[in-house]
Formats: structure tokens, C-alpha cells, sequence
């Protein structure tokens, strides 16, 4: 593994971090809104939304950066690709299980939960793009540019001997 980061990390982490601290505020927003709506089948369902699309969210962040962990190496790229498609795949069969366990429980507020849900989606997209547009991403990341133009060097000097012109 590779100690050189890639440019994109310190944005994912600002993402993750702004995602946990807006999760925290949803959720008690949604758990309020749903104690109002459906008492305690509403407070766990708007919990449970909420925590659900924090959860799922993350997963993508969290895949790339331990993907990121590689750059430099031979195989960055499949290794990138398998880790991070493997997480998409690993959540999509989670969020259907979930699904699938939740639906028709007498302790879940359909309503609730799915609107709670939505809001943690959106406010996850709210904060991706918030994030990009303020932090600046050079147009050319993880590149290096030459530190001397072969050109530049006296003819000769490449082996130590000075180059004074024609032999006489």
C-alpha cells in the first residue's frame, strides 16, 4: 500500500464527517417528528429511516477510502473497482433484507419511516454536493510534474565531463 493519498480523500472524509454530524440532527428531528405523528411506533420508524440512510450512504465513502489505500500499487484500479462495487452490492442486499425484515412489523409507522428515509437521502445529497462545489480539487490531481527539462542540461554533463566545444 501506498503512503501517498489520493486528492480525493480528504473530501470524502469532509463528507463522512459533515454526513455524521447532519445524522445526528435529522434523527432527533425525526424521532421528535415521529413520537408527534405515531407515538412510539413513530419515534423507532423515524429512527430507524434515518439511521438506515446514514447507514447505507456511508458505506460508498467508506468503501473508497479503504480502496484508496492502494494507490500506487500495480492493481489500484481492480482492486479499487472490486472493493468499491463489492460494498455497493453488500448494501443493496442489506437495504433489501432490511426491507424485507421491517415491512409489516407492528412496531414500524410505514409513513414515517419512509419519509424519514427520503430526508437522510436527501440531506446526504445536500452535503455531497455542498462539499464538492466548496473544496477545490486541482484539474489535474495525483499528478507530478518533471522537476528539470532534459533539455535544459549542458551536453555532456550526464556523464561528468563538460562538453568546451570541438576537439582540437
Amino acid at each position: 500500500m501506498s503512503p501517498s493519498p489520493v486528492s480525493s480523500t480528504p473530501i470524502l472524509r469532509r463528507t463522512l464527517i459533515w454526513s455524521a454530524v447532519a445524522t445526528a440532527a435529522l434523527a432527533v428531528m425525526a424521532a421528535i417528528i415521529g413520537f408527534a405523528v405515531a407515538q412510539g411506533e413513530g419515534l423507532v420508524s423515524g429512527l430507524l429511516g434515518v439511521l438506515l440512510a446514514a447507514l447505507f450512504l456511508a458505506i460508498t465513502g467508506i468503501s473508497i477510502l479503504v480502496a484508496n489505500r492502494w494507490y500506487g500499487e500495480p492493481l489500484y484500479v481492480q482492486l479499487f473497482f472490486a472493493i468499491v462495487l463489492g460494498g455497493w452490492l453488500v448494501k443493496l442486499g442489506v437495504f433489501f433484507l432490511v426491507l424485507v425484515l421491517v415491512s409489516g412489523q407492528p412496531w414500524l409507522h410505514p409513513t414515517v419511516f419512509f419519509v424519514s428515509l427520503v430526508a437522510g437521502v436527501l440531506m446526504s445529497l445536500v452535503i455531497d454536493a455542498v462539499v464538492l462545489m466548496k473544496m477545490r480539487l486541482p484539474v489535474v490531481s495525483d499528478a507530478s510534474l518533471p522537476t528539470e527539462v532534459p533539455e535544459d542540461r549542458a551536453p555532456g554533463a550526464a556523464n561528468g565531463t563538460p562538453d568546451n566545444g570541438p576537439a582540437s
